[in-house]
């Protein structure tokens, strides 16, 4: 993730300071973590990483936590790691997240992966995230906008995943990160300033 940078929710690079480390999958999307490692890597690794793993993978074909070896795997992985999150991509079905509460508010940080530019999915999926009690860090990595940054961390984001040549755009991307002049969050339109006094 050498051409990545992660932003915290002031726009500040806290790239250097990421500690996690993104199991290898035939999935795993670029940009997800700053390392990636193997399952056997982690297995003989002396010290304990904090490791993210792929939701799907531990999901069975009606989207429920796997058993048996699947589970039992997920608990070595805990077991030889210091912290775990999931990385999830934004076409997951957001009705299931309550079914999973419970795994998902375990979680340290949950980095939520948007595969296309125009899915507008990752909004609904954080502010469900925050809906169902998570406390954790939620991170946007993928195909989404530099002016979507602001919305997104309303609804909750804490930190965004930006390519190099976004950051080396003619684009100041400290602009992303400033606040809306409008406190509108879509759930009292009297709270819009047209309306103020009304």
């Amino acid at each position: 993730m050498a051409n990545h940078h992660i932003l915290d929710s002031q726009g500040v690079d806290i790239s250097h300071n990421d500690s996690w480390h993104a199991l290898t999958t035939d999935t795993l999307p670029d940009g997800i973590a700053s390392i990636e490692l193997t399952l056997l890597e982690l297995l003989q690794r002396q010290e304990k990483p904090d490791v993210l793993v792929p939701l799907a993978d531990l999901l069975d074909g009606s989207g429920t936590l796997a058993t048996g070896l699947v589970k039992e795997v997920y608990e070595l992985i805990k077991q030889h790691s210091s912290r775990v999150g999931l990385w999830v991509t934004a076409d997951t079905d957001t009705d299931a997240l309550a079914a999973l509460s419970e795994l998902l508010l375990k979680q340290d940080l949950i980095v939520i992966h948007v595969p296309k530019f125009a899915d507008g999915r990752n909004f609904s999926f954080a502010q469900t995230l925050r809906q169902i009690g998570y406390q954790g860090e939620i991170r946007v990595a993928g195909a989404f906008g530099r002016d979507q940054i602001t919305y997104l961390l309303r609804v909750g984001v804490d930190s965004f995943v930006l390519n190099e040549h976004d950051l080396q755009s003619d684009f100041n991307i400290s602009q992303a990160f400033t606040a809306l002049a409008s406190s509108y969050d879509g759930r009292n339109a009297a709270a819009l300033p047209m309306f103020a006094g009304a």
